[in-house]
Order: structure tokens, then C-alpha cells, then sequence
């Protein structure tokens, strides 16, 4: 089951049929099957409230990943997103709002299916990642 709502923000445009499908189909990929995915979209200071409170970090970010279960096989995971953020991200980066996202939407999930940003290396392949999923969305 994968759930969208908001907290301070209105809904973003994007079609959640769709995006669900897809999300399904990244999943399956990778040899995972999904589990529960809630998806809070909310402001920047939301964001960073939560990333305050939760985690003990003082920054602004587009997404935080709290995993709900160790699971290896099943996605299971509750993800706060900054539309603020995104926003912000799609013009630094030269992208649209809709391709950034769902960048971000499938970064979480790729979070969960072991990828990591850390290290160069690791964020190198992260964003290949990203942009396979893209692929698989967007053609």
C-alpha cells in the first residue's frame, strides 16, 4: 500500500495512480516487493522541524526516510518531502518540478533498497539509479 498526503502544504500535481505503479514496478526491480509507503509532503520548516526533532539535525533537506521495519524483501517506510525544497531544487538544477519530484519520491525507495549517498562513489550511483527510474516513468 503506498499513501500520499500533506501536513502544511497542499497536494503536489502528479498522478498517484501512476506513480504508485511505478514505484511497484522500481521496487520489483531490485528484488523488493512494497510494503507500506506513506508519503507526507509538507513545507521547509516542517521539514526541518522534524529533521530537529527526530534526527538532531539543524538543516533543511527535500526528504527524510524513517524506515518502519528491517525487513530485506518488503519496503516498508514513512518519508517526509519538502515541495518547498523541491521547488527550490528543480531551478538549481535545471530541472521541472515534475521530474524533480519524482526524483525525490523514488530516492527514498532507493534508500530502502540499500543505495546510499554518503560517499562520492555511493551518490554517483544513486543518481544513476535515479535516472534509470526516471526512465522507466517518464517514457
Amino acid at each position: 500500500m503506498i499513501r500520499f498526503n500533506t501536513i502544511d502544504v497542499e497536494m503536489p500535481p502528479f498522478e498517484a495512480t501512476k506513480a504508485k505503479a511505478w514505484i511497484g514496478e522500481v521496487a520489483e526491480l531490485h528484488g523488493k516487493r512494497v510494503g507500506e509507503l506513506h508519503y507526507y509532503f509538507c513545507s521547509d520548516e516542517k521539514l526541518l522541524e522534524i529533521n530537529r526533532e527526530r534526527l538532531g539535525h539543524d538543516f533543511y533537506t527535500d526528504i527524510i526516510t524513517f524506515p518502519l521495519t528491517d525487513c530485506k524483501t518488503v519496503l516498508s517506510s514513512e518519508f517526509c518531502i519538502s515541495l518547498d525544497r523541491i521547488k527550490e531544487n528543480a531551478v538549481t538544477f535545471g530541472r521541472s518540478y515534475e521530474s524533480e519530484l519524482h526524483r525525490v519520491i523514488i530516492h527514498g525507495v532507493l534508500h530502502l533498497i540499500g543505495f546510499d549517498d554518503q560517499s562520492e562513489e555511493e551518490e554517483n550511483m544513486m543518481r544513476n539509479k535515479e535516472e534509470e527510474s526516471l526512465i522507466l516513468l517518464f517514457n
